[in-house]
């Protein structure tokens, strides 16, 4: 339930000067909700990422940056559409675990279960509230940041409670299998330098798991053409605000090099 805002500190530590865009993606932080629906779909997105980079970028390629989902969505769309992205940056969006037909029967009665039954987001008493939220998630923000961002992150309503932008309907399992020869033709088809980021507790970060191995993982990299790994420590999931400095001296260093 990320926000643009949240790579805030981020931006601020970048040493280049530079135009940075932070989206929220649809049905989350300012973007809202455009129509009620049942799930969201990953087309969507490419959809919406390929609408703005027409608007910012007509004619030049553009430095892309994704963090978890964004970071699937952006490897999708630097493959479908190669000649539009120059650098690509990778945190964290490692792709899913490798689903077979036979799965698809089960899968979509969960959705359809899962349908008959309203999805809700937990809410908070008050702003400190959603801060304290923040910082148990990322240990490493600090009370101030963390004010800050439970305000963009969250908003206080009619009733007197803080909630999360964010459309509950995300909760809900998509009925639609991931599929991972699709996901590897678009990343074999990445023709932009590749920086492929990590943090290093492996137990905070999407890739845990038996369906998903590391072995799988890096099987699935070998076909990135052009790729740059980095692993940061002291960080898990949320690199962005764990270790901004760090994720941002290496972003320059990409960016520029």
């Amino acid at each position: 339930m990320d926000v643009g805002a949240s790579f805030q500190r981020f931006v601020d530590m970048l040493g280049v000067t530079r135009e940075v865009i932070a989206l929220d993606w649809r049905g989350f932080g300012g973007s809202g909700v455009a129509q009620p629906g049942d799930s969201y779909w990953f087309y969507d997105y490419y959809a919406d990422l390929d609408a703005i980079i027409d608007h910012i970028s007509p004619n030049v390629p553009i430095d892309l940056l994704g963090h978890s989902m964004g970071g699937n969505i952006a490897m999708i769309y630097a493959g479908t559409c190669p000649e539009r992205i120059r650098r690509l940056v990778n945190v964290e969006g490692f792709g899913l675990a490798r689903t077979l037909p036979s799965e698809a029967p089960a899968r979509l009665a969960r959705w359809l279960s899962e349908l008959k039954t309203p999805v809700s987001i937990r809410t908070f008493a008050s702003l400190q509230d959603v801060a304290s939220h923040l910082i148990k998630s990322s240990p490493h923000l600090d009370e101030q940041f963390a004010l800050w961002l439970a305000s963009e992150w969250a908003e206080r309503r009619t009733d007197g409670r803080w909630h999360v932008l964010a459309d509950a309907a995300h909760k809900r399992v998509n009925p639609i299998l991931y599929r991972c020869d699709e996901v590897l033709a678009a990343w074999n088809n990445i023709e932009a330098r590749v920086l492929w980021v990590e943090g290093d507790k492996a137990d905070q970060n999407l890739l845990s798991g038996e369906r998903y191995l590391r072995e799988e993982l890096e099987a699935r990299l070998d076909g990135i053409k052009s790729l740059e790994r980095l692993r940061i420590d002291d960080c898990g999931h949320m690199i962005h605000l764990d270790q901004p400095g760090v994720l941002a001296q290496a972003v320059d260093s990409f960016l520029g090099g």
